[in-house]
């Protein structure tokens, strides 16, 4: 299967990232395109994939997970936060393969890896 997913692991509260938005971004040299914004559910994943099958080529990606929104709410606080849109830029060189990019989060870190 030839797809894009993601989702996000709450590491603070335990729980899926839900309701987190997130952008992915294909860019070629100096141009960065949209190809999809979604908000993940109520299991911290996207419905669907990001991107798939003709519309998943090989090149660099950019997903932007917009967790500082995320953790306000959870948090209650109107402080600025330590991180607020976390940015994952990485590459694809065999698009006929599945690739998962999972982010583990907390208010204060991130961790990501490419999961199966």
């Amino acid at each position: 299967m030839t797809k894009l997913t993601t989702h996000v692991l709450d590491v603070y509260s335990g729980k899926p990232g839900k309701g987190i938005k997130v952008d992915l971004f294909y860019i070629s040299g100096e141009e960065k395109s949209k190809l999809n914004s979604i908000v993940l559910n109520s299991d911290g994943r996207s419905d669907s994939p990001l991107v798939e099958k003709n519309n998943f080529k090989a090149g660099k990606y950019e997903l932007v997970f917009y967790i500082g929104d995320y953790f306000k709410n959870i948090l209650k606080s109107e402080a600025i936060p330590f991180l607020d849109d976390v940015i994952i830029r990485f590459g694809i060189s065999n698009n006929s393969e599945h690739y998962h990019v999972p982010l583990l989060v907390s208010p204060w870190s991130y961790s990501t890896y490419r999961g199966s």
